[in-house]
């Protein structure tokens, strides 16, 4: 990947590559959940205490194969029986269907071991799997190991495998290094299972697609796509409106109800959740944010935020952590707000800035209202009133309190409260200077359009 985060905890989706492939493991509800860690193990098991906590990390200090990884695994388990399942972290798409597929397969066929397959257009660079006459499992090849027939085979091993854990433990016993990497293989265990008598098998995956994955950035992007295109299916098929799919990225971890219109260019990330009939977009980013019933969200960008019923917001507007909306609020256009409460019906429509705010119901912001909450070392709280009215190009100065029912007047810098039901100006007296511009911008085009301007009502006739 080139990069400083390993490889396992690339984000795709609202989750890390290892965190998809932990949700589908927890669908097998296993007794225990092992993950072997290598590269830049305390980033992995750091990650491993907050979305696995019951899940244990074993250390594999040097890298000496898949074999040796599984083997330390167990070794981590002593007492385990039954049924163990090996996984890599780096397929996000596995589905749990699959997964569970692959167990009742490996479990009602009474086998030693199962690998899960699939066929592929493009097998390069993937091990192969060789049936005998039969059409049984004779044995994994890794295709720098593989004879050029071999290599011909477009069905290829995905590294997902269900073992007797006993028989397990016996095979890994028995591997050796004698291979183009000199490393201990996991595969190798087929075969020396199936050449002592054992009963060995393939479970096909429905679609190879599961079985993707990942080596590098390109490869991570295609991932993403793909996932992209699952997720939205689903909603779309759920009742919910995307209209159009491929400009549309939906985490994992987001809830959508039916009839929810998503536009385009848009993003839902993380907690988010859109309840019915809401719309959101085009062009619109919510992260952790809310939005209820029948709102609508449109060129926005907001994290941590709660819009209410039928509220609206945007366009180009920006709602930070703590903003909240009642029931048909407005939040207009090129608003920014920050921990904020909008009671219902109360209306920011232009150009202003709300921080360490509340406003009551029916209130209503005028155009370019500064609330200017910091003071340089801490922030402080405004309170606007129930149907207050604050005009135009106003900064309340915080903390500063406007009455129910008070109205400020345009232009005014309030830093003291404007009790229910008062005007509060802070305007001053405004004079004209005569001539000044002739005076002080003598051959400007103001001065010459000053100068007709003048002509023209001297002699209203002309």
């Amino acid at each position: 990947m080139k990069s400083a985060t390993p490889k396992v905890l690339q984000p795709l989706l609202g989750r890390t590559l290892l965190g998809h492939v932990l949700v589908a493991a927890g669908a097998a509800e296993a007794e225990r959940t092992v993950v072997v860690v290598g590269h830049k193990a305390e980033q992995v098991e750091a990650h491993l205490s907050e979305v696995a906590p019951a899940a244990v990390p074993v250390l594999q200090a040097q890298q000496n194969g898949t074999g040796h990884a599984v083997r330390i695994a167990l070794e981590a388990v002593p007492d385990a029986a039954g049924t163990v399942v090996v996984l890599n972290g780096d397929v996000p798409l596995l589905r749990a269907e699959t997964l569970a597929g692959l167990i009742e397969a490996h479990e009602s066929g009474g086998r030693a071991a199962t690998v899960l397959a699939a066929e592929v257009a493009d097998p390069a660079g993937l091990g192969r799997i060789v049936r005998d006459a039969r059409g049984d499992l004779e044995r994994i090849v890794e295709e720098r190991d593989a004879s050029p027939e071999v290599r011909a085979l477009r069905e290829i091993n995905a590294g997902i495998y269900a073992f007797d854990v006993a028989l397990l433990r016996e095979a890994l016993g028995k591997l050796s290094t004698d291979n183009d990497q000199g490393e201990e293989y996991l595969t190798d265990v087929f075969g020396l299972l199936a050449g002592s008598g054992s009963p060995v098998g393939v479970f096909l995956a429905p679609d190879a697609e599961e079985t993707l994955g990942c080596n590098d950035r390109a490869e991570l992007a295609g991932l993403r796509a793909r996932l992209r295109d699952r997720v939205n299916t689903a909603w779309m098929r759920s009742g919910v409106s995307i209209l159009d799919p491929a400009t549309t990225w939906v985490d994992v971890t987001v809830s959508l109800e039916p009839d929810v219109v998503i536009d385009q260019n848009s993003q839902l990330l993380g907690s988010t959740s859109v309840a019915a009939g809401a719309v959101v977009g085009p062009d619109t980013t919510l992260v952790d944010t809310t939005v209820a019933a029948g709102a609508a969200v449109l060129r926005t960008h907001s994290i941590g935020a709660e819009i209410g019923p039928e509220a609206t917001v945007g366009p180009f507007s920006y709602l930070r952590p703590g903003t909240r909306l009642g029931r048909k609020a407005k939040v207009g256009g090129f608003v920014e707000t920050k921990n904020a409460e909008l009671g219902d019906g109360a209306k920011v429509p232009h150009l202003s800035y709300v921080g360490d705010a509340s406003i009551g119901a029916k209130a209503n912001i005028g155009a370019g209202t500064i609330f200017a909450n910091y003071d340089g070392v801490n922030k402080h709280h405004t309170s606007v009133g129930e149907a207050a009215f604050v005009g135009s190009d106003t900064v309340l100065i915080a903390p500063v309190e406007i009455g129910p029912g008070a109205y400020v007047a345009a232009g005014s810098a309030i830093d003291k409260a404007v009790p229910p039901g008062n005007l509060g100006v802070t305007r001053a007296q405004q004079r004209n200077i005569e001539g000044w511009t002739a005076r002080r911008r003598a051959g400007t085009v103001s001065a010459a359009a000053a100068e007709r301007a003048e002509q023209a009502a001297a002699d209203p006739a002309e």
